[in-house]
């Protein structure tokens, strides 16, 4: 049977009396989110008088045991700690057996809970009715994580996307509006037209609109209708046809509009911002108890999100970025000691350089950002370049534009300046390696061209290729079936599934007052190339380039690693118990890491110790192992996150 971390209560329920701590060593009693004690409390502690309201830590518990393997975004439940208790409130998080977590997402129900529903109209609709099983069970779940070894834990799943039988929507009554931000990117017009064409063809729904130049067009700009006819071919051009910019995000504003042109279905698509502030408009829609639904669709040329598989454009990026390299080589080859350099997108990941190198297999090098490298000296890129010259007597380089800003920066003085999005705008670095080539043989006297090519703003402008044309029309689909379903979400594909996503697992945190949305602390890790990876080493053999990685460089990056799938502790845990958690995931055999609630001696006496722990384990008999380590089960089998309360 599913059970629930219980997370702090609504607006409405925050004015219910808390009981105090007696410690401030302890990490909190068991409480449920409204203040009563819990089934597992001593006898002890079920009395206290009335306190004055006190808010409440977002997770508590007597007794928890975690696995790596079972749940490794933990890292999400303690960035969760940290926000104030109207952002951790909407974290749903479930669990079943075996290690089952379900990371799920906030639904209508959750806040208007006595809604009706309708039958989906697809069950009627010609082109489905031949569909074996087309509609989605509610329990259907998809792993982020799928290989496993034989006694791995089930670990933590997403809501399967798909359409369902019942809806939160009557056709006649949507009002949906969709809207796009930041970049440009290959498939955005395919994205709009599937979701124009969706609505409209499924679920029957004739007011659609598009909100014009981003988020400040939902409070600057008169609304576009769009119907199949309009968007019909919008497919074929690149670009967006509603416009788009960065910034201009006002939540009470958008919401403000949102809500007097009776719109209940919102479909924002853009980046890691952009779902910031789709995180922020559902938030202040819940907070005003509306019937609308927000669905994300992500959009990252850079492939660089969390989580899921791919963003929609990625393969166009890629397929036209490989045109780029050919003509680089070409270039390359027609002159004696050609180089051809071509500088490819990629500011914090280098994904796209990376698969257009290996799809090429005309590259001589590749530079990334996750991959250091130095200029100068003993095997260095500088010698490197050299020596492949006097080989081939032509090379080509590829790198990514986040690749060696460090070592631009200690040439050049420059000014930490952000654009409107709140990324760091960085120096070209195609144009400075190109400069330091012709330096460094021009003081060897030896002969060389070189050829730079920037194909950035071309790779962007274009439409998208047919994979990815088939990739935005589910997604977009996906999107619909989940808005339609009354959810609020990111869709994203996630082992070859369609999922919905919560919001804060996609947003990422700004630097605190020099970026938009920087009150947002909920955080998800940037999708990076691991150079500790096969798919790596894969490009470091077609290359034949040296890796440039120092032993410090390769034991960084796997401790990198390494953290990245450690589920720490909370941010308000004592250092004790931090001291106790390193100590306890060092050695564990089995690779499970145990958190236990530290108790005093003097207050944790042999009586209320066995009674919790019989409530908490009834399938176990016996105490627990002495020790100084008192309060959890080293033999316990059950799974992961079963008795949190509020720790």
């Amino acid at each position: 049977m599913a059970s629930h971390i219980i997370l702090p209560p609504d607006d409405a329920d925050e004015n219910h009396n808390h009981p105090e701590e007696d410690d401030e060593d302890e990490l909190g009693h068991d409480e449920d989110a409204d203040g009563e004690q819990g089934p597992s409390a001593p006898e002890h502690q079920q009395h206290h008088p009335p306190m004055p309201p006190k808010a409440a830590l977002p997770f508590s518990a007597s007794c928890v045991r975690i696995s790596r393997d079972s749940y490794p975004n933990l890292r999400t439940l303690r960035n969760a700690s940290s926000v104030s208790l109207a952002d951790a409130a909407y974290v749903k998080i479930s669990e079943g057996d075996y290690g089952y977590v379900l990371d799920d997402v906030p639904h209508l129900t959750d806040y208007l809970p006595d809604l009706p529903t309708y039958p989906n109209p697809l069950q009627d609709h010609p082109a489905y009715s031949t569909v074996k099983q087309y509609f989605v069970n509610e329990d259907d779940t998809v792993p982020q994580k799928v290989v496993v070894q034989k006694n791995s834990r089930r670990g933590v799943h997403f809501r399967r996307a798909g359409p369902r039988q019942r809806i939160y929507f009557g056709t006649d009554e949507v009002k949906a509006c969709i809207v796009t931000c930041g970049g440009l990117c290959p498939g955005l017009n395919t994205v709009i037209r599937e979701l124009v064409c969706g609505l409209s063809h499924m679920y029957n729904v004739n007011s659609i609109f598009g909100i014009q130049n981003g988020y400040k067009g939902f409070y600057s700009s008169n609304y576009l209708p769009l119907t199949p006819k309009s968007v019909n071919d919008i497919h074929k051009r690149g670009g967006t046809v509603l416009g788009t910019s960065r910034g201009g995000h006002d939540t009470k504003k958008i919401v403000d509009n949102i809500q007097d042109r009776g719109i209940n279905q919102v479909y924002i698509i853009g980046g890691d911002g952009t779902q910031k502030g789709a995180y922020e408009i559902f938030k202040e829609i819940r907070k005003r108890g509306l019937k609308v639904s927000v669905a994300g669709v992500p959009k990252t040329i850079d492939n660089d999100i969390a989580i899921i598989d791919k963003s929609f454009g990625f393969d166009t990026a890629v397929e036209e970025a490989q045109r780029a390299i050919d003509s680089a080589h070409v270039e390359a080859c027609s002159a004696e000691n050609g180089i051809g350099l071509v500088k490819l997108m990629g500011r914090y990941s280098g994904f796209i350089a990376m698969c257009a190198t290996l799809a090429s297999r005309d590259v001589d090098c590749c530079l990334i950002p996750e991959s250091p490298f130095y200029m100068d000296g003993e095997g260095g890129l500088l010698q490197y370049i050299e020596k492949r010259l006097k080989e081939n007597k032509h090379m080509v380089i590829v790198v990514a534009e986040g690749a060696g800003q460090d070592l631009i920066a200690k040439s050049i003085a420059r000014s930490e300046q952000q654009d409107a999005s709140g990324n760091k705008l960085l120096l070209d670095i195609g144009l400075w390696l190109t400069h330091k080539i012709k330096d460094y043989f021009k003081s060897k006297k030896m002969e060389m061209t070189i050829k730079y090519i920037d194909p950035t703003y071309m790779i962007r402008a274009i439409p998208s290729n047919a994979s990815d044309n088939v990739y935005c029309t589910l997604l977009a689909h996906s999107a619909i079936h989940g808005a339609m379903a009354g959810y609020s979400f990111t869709v994203g594909m996630v082992n070859g599934r369609h999922t919905y996503i919560p919001f804060y697992l996609i947003s990422r945190s700004c630097a605190p007052d020099k970026a938009p949305f920087s009150d947002i602390r909920v955080t998800s890790t940037r999708n990076k190339v691991k150079v500790t990876d096969r798919m790596w080493a894969r490009l470091l053999s077609s290359t034949n380039q040296p890796s440039f990685l120092s032993q410090k460089d390769i034991d960084e990056a796997s401790e990198e690693d390494r953290l990245a799938n450690r589920p720490p502790l909370p941010t308000f845990a004592s250092q004790r118990v931090a001291r106790s958690f390193d100590q306890s995931s060092s050695t564990s055999s089995n690779g499970e890491i145990y958190l236990e609630r530290q108790r005093s001696t003097k207050e944790a006496s042999d009586t209320p110790l066995r009674a919790g722990y019989a409530r908490l384990h009834p399938h176990l008999t016996g105490a627990p192992r002495p020790g100084p380590r008192r309060g959890y089960a080293p033999d316990c089998p059950c799974s992961t996150l079963a008795n949190l309360d509020v720790f």
